[in-house]
């Protein structure tokens, strides 16, 4: 028997026939007409050189041949709807997946808390794992699935082969030491052009809209000291009069551990989106739409 001639319909067709012993019910089980389930049945009688089904009172019955061909088929038939077309369910209390995040260091201190602990009770097994590539990279790491998610601000994440969703918009302030002996509960526009600036320089993409935005509005600083991260900015502003402007959630997440304050713009504050992006070969994907679904619903609000 050829088995390129193989169609898995006459597959479908033999498992219906043998189980309903009548042709036009076969049919039915299978939404064929009792004229094409009949041709079907001739295409298997020839490929198998047997008359597979005989037409007795009791109804269409097998051959020893069809007998022993039932089981086998039916198997296949089993595994084919199993393992091919039955996506299997993610379970995230029994799983063990490493889900593999794209995040810029104050991506990590911002989001990771709150996600981690809602992963502790809804999927105490799951691994968390967290990188940092240059757009390009990141692209091809999230086609081929070695990044499940890039979270924050991505706007070099422009193809069309790329879903992403809104999370929240946020916006800057400026961090200052907690006894800033100048700058009291408000600054002041003279405060911030008189004050020496910490510039970030870091590879979240953030910063840039508070630079585009200071240009466009003719505001000029004093710039005391230029850095490629964030993570120093409360130790260096310990020691120093500096005012640092950074992202208003990494602003307040330093002043709760460090003596540090937050205090306003003396204007008012440009804004990005913060958003989730994910390739389009995982978008149906069980894992990756659960970690999804627990981002969206974890910073729906932002990060107040």
């Amino acid at each position: 028997m050829d088995i390129e001639k193989i169609d898995l319909n006459l597959l479908r067709i033999f498992d219906a026939i043998i189980r309903t012993r009548n042709i036009t019910m076969a049919g039915e089980l299978v939404g064929l007409s009792q004229p094409a389930v009949s041709f079907a049945l001739n295409k298997l009688r020839k490929l198998t050189s047997d008359q597979l089904f005989v037409r007795t009172t009791n109804g269409m019955e097998p051959t020893p041949r069809a007998v022993a061909m039932s089981a086998p088929i039916r198997h296949v038939l089993e595994v084919v709807h199993r393992e091919v077309f039955l996506q299997e369910a993610f379970d995230p209390a029994e799983s063990k997946k490493i889900f593999t995040l794209s995040l810029s260091d104050i991506g990590e201190m911002v989001f990771l808390p709150k996600l981690m602990k809602q992963l502790n009770l809804l999927a105490p097994n799951v691994t968390l794992r967290s990188v940092s590539m240059p757009p390009e990279k990141l692209e091809i790491a999230m086609e081929t699935g070695e990044v499940d998610l890039a979270v924050g601000y991505f706007p070099d994440i422009v193809k069309t082969n790329f879903y992403q969703q809104h999370l929240f918009t946020h916006s800057f302030a400026c961090l200052i030491r907690a006894d800033h002996p100048v700058i009291k509960k408000k600054l002041t526009l003279r405060q911030f052009l008189d004050a020496k600036h910490i510039l970030v320089r870091a590879e979240g993409r953030s910063q840039e809209i508070l630079e585009r935005y200071l240009i466009e509005k003719h505001i000029e600083r004093k710039i005391g000291l230029v850095i490629p991260h964030f993570m120093s900015i409360p130790y260096l502003l310990a020691e120093s009069e500096m005012v640092a402007t950074i992202p208003l959630s990494c602003a307040r997440v330093f002043a709760q551990s460090n003596n540090c304050r937050v205090v306003a713009l003396p204007f008012e504050s440009p804004t990005f989106d913060l958003k989730q992006y994910w390739h389009v070969r995982y978008h149906r994907d069980g894992a990756n739409q659960w970690l999804r679904n627990i981002f969206h619903d974890t910073f729906l609000v932002g990060l107040d």
